[in-house]
């Protein structure tokens, strides 16, 4: 009886043991490694085109640099509200009361309070496909004949996680790293990127970062003066009053302490330190130290952060701000990360460097036909911190507003990895515009419908189409292009994206202050000439057809659109431009604008359909 009952009690504990296991491994579609700006966009979106998807996040938060490290006003893409930047913008103007309530500060148009932007991203992120595991850190990753296996620590528990497909959305590329996927660190050469402002030589310099500070008005006659910090000295900050422009033909310093305070105001009395100007950016490379090595090293960025605020408290007189108690939750107040404006960028299948961002349509590959992302601001690096430095007068690189080609999310060799983030394939110079929140996020999203579509297909993400894509994100009131004059609820938006994203009609871009611009005027008249120019990229069977400059027309268009669509009549044509013209109140002509003909072509001919390659190259003739 003893040995009977010996050897019950030992099968029940080796059952146990098995069922335990078994619970501590997990299956899942899509794994996406960091709960930041772009993994949080990358979860959602996937998620709602149904695939089955885990967030690991290292602390209580989502949204990375918009929350946890504390970058709460958002810089550019006002005019763009792509896709879930513009759902998110709009759950904080019904949160704090409209656009008004937001535009606090002269930094940006939308600020808020990080904690705020932490619990409605979490409000956006409640997808029933979606789970995420907060206060978890991976430790190691392997590649299997069926994707991944990662191993991940959660609760003093350790976890297999099984994934087809991996993201790679940490604030520094480390997961493309530890898969050995290659990748880039500072400053390009010249002679490799071919952009005339980049240094002769590569270097590894990155730009400074930032441990931000959130500050609260505690109201006049308060005095939230902290202890002085370790190695004070007020000369450091002596010139941090300076607001000028320096994007500016004349940026001579203008000295001006109560308007530098508001740069970062944020509702409900607080304000964002996040000052560059002797403020409290520091040089740290913390790219390639381990866990601990950057533990160590962030002491100094928060110990100069806590100098500046002692500075403002101190000199300038602003005793009455102090660190808001109630923003983070941790013990010294100060954001869970820091703002780390750069980190690896993957060699990708393609790397967008600044003559593709500059003039897009008269590069040799048609990068922008393969674009995911848009973004409108300037190219803004912070280097003041780093005497080694080159001086290059980044802002005043001209650029207009432009897209990110998807194939800068996809590794040149690596199968079954996305990478996400700041970590896409950029120039050094380029990621100073890539690395901004809404651009960010769009690069999350376009991440997560990447990578639904590839595992739904059952295929790498180098062989999805691209189409494909691109039209699960305009089905998300996403942007291809940055046409700046054509908003998602406009009925002709996807028609007008999709022909802009073939370079049949191309966008007007402009360099403009720190917002820049595409415009693709679709009230503008067209000719015959500009119209058979732009057509016959796709369809060479027309390009001997004579056109004149008069604005293009009902008998011109239809006389072309019958040698490539004998189905369509004139009348057909004529009938459906009157439909048109009555939606845009103006139905007395036959001529035709450039937005109306980019839902004629859209219509009649679909040349969006023709799949492209990550080149932008077509991959069948018309």
């Amino acid at each position: 009886m003893n040995y009977l009952r010996h050897l019950f009690l030992t099968c029940v504990l080796c059952i146990t043991a098995s069922l335990s296991q078994a619970q501590l491994t997990v299956n899942t579609s899509l794994l996406i490694i960091g709960g930041g700006a772009s993994g949080t966009t990358a979860g959602i979106q996937a998620s709602r085109m149904g695939v089955q998807t885990l967030i690991i996040e290292e602390t209580d938060w989502l949204g990375g640099m918009l929350t946890s490290a504390g970058v709460s006003a958002i810089d550019g893409n006002h005019q763009l509200p792509s896709g879930l930047w513009g759902e998110f913008r709009q759950k904080l103007y019904n949160y704090y009361g409209g656009a008004k309530a937001v535009e606090t500060g002269w930094v940006s148009n939308t600020l808020f309070e990080p904690s705020v932007g932490n619990k409605l991203l979490k409000e956006l992120a409640k997808e029933a496909k979606l789970d995420i595991w907060y206060r978890s850190q991976w430790l190691n990753v392997q590649k299997t004949a069926n994707g991944w296996t990662v191993s991940v620590k959660k609760d003093n528990k350790t976890y297999t996680i099984n994934a087809k497909l991996l993201i790679d959305a940490t604030e520094l590329g480390d997961v493309m790293a530890a898969v050995a996927a290659p990748y880039r660190i500072g400053m390009d050469s010249r002679s490799v990127t071919g952009e005339i402002y980049a240094p002769e030589q590569a270097n590894d310099i990155i730009q400074d970062l930032t441990y931000v500070a959130i500050l609260k008005d505690f109201g006049i006659g308060a005095d939230k003066t902290i202890k002085k910090p370790a190695g004070y000295d007020p000369k450091v900050f002596e010139h941090s009053c300076d607001v000028a422009d320096p994007a500016a033909k004349d940026n001579t310093p203008i000295i001006d302490c109560s308007k530098m305070i508001t740069y970062g105001k944020l509702p409900n009395g607080k304000y964002m330190i996040n000052w560059p100007k002797n403020g409290n950016d520091i040089y740290l490379n913390l790219i390639e130290k381990s866990p601990k090595e950057r533990t160590e090293a962030l002491k100094e960025a928060k110990l100069h952060t806590l100098r500046f605020i002692y500075y403002l408290q101190t000199v300038m007189g602003f005793k009455h701000l102090g660190l808001a108690e109630d923003e983070f939750p941790t013990a010294d107040h100060l954001p869970m990360i820091p703002y780390n404006r750069e980190s690896r960028r993957l060699k990708a299948k393609v790397d967008l460097t600044l003559p593709y961002v500059a003039q897009p349509y008269q590069q040799k590959e048609a990068y922008y036909r393969t674009g995911v992302v848009v973004g409108d601001y300037t190219i803004d690096h912070h280097h003041l911190k780093n005497p080694a430095a080159p001086a290059i007068d980044f802002v005043k690189i001209k650029v207009p507003a432009y897209n990110v080609p998807l194939g800068s999310l996809v590794p040149e060799n690596t199968k079954g990895l996305i990478v996400a983030e700041k970590s896409i394939g950029v120039s050094n110079i380029v990621a100073g515009a890539t690395r901004l929140q809404p651009v960010v996020l769009g690069i999350g999203q376009a991440a997560g419908a990447l990578a639904a579509v590839a595992i739904k297909n059952n295929i790498d993400p180098a062989e999805v189409n691209i189409r494909e894509v691109q039209q699960e994100l305009l089905n998300s009131k996403a942007y291809l292009m940055p046409f700046i004059d054509v908003k998602p609820e406009d009925a002709n938006f996807q028609a007008i994206q999709r022909i802009g994203a073939t370079g049949i009609l191309q966008g007007t871009g402009i360099s403009y202050k720190w917002a820049n611009q595409m415009w693709f005027y679709p009230q503008h008249p067209i000719s015959e000439a500009t119209f058979i120019q732009g057509l016959k990229t796709y369809y060479p069977a027309i390009a001997e057809v004579a056109a004149s400059g008069k604005d293009l027309d009902v008998d011109f268009f239809s006389t072309v659109i019958a040698m490539l669509n004998k189905q369509v009549a004139k009348e057909t044509i004529a009938a459906d431009l009157a439909i048109i013209k009555k939606q845009n109140q103006k139905p007395n002509d036959t001529t035709i604008n450039r937005g109306q003909l980019a839902v004629l072509i859209d219509r009649y001919l679909k040349p969006f359909a023709v799949e492209i390659n990550f080149n932008g190259r077509l991959m069948q003739s018309k």
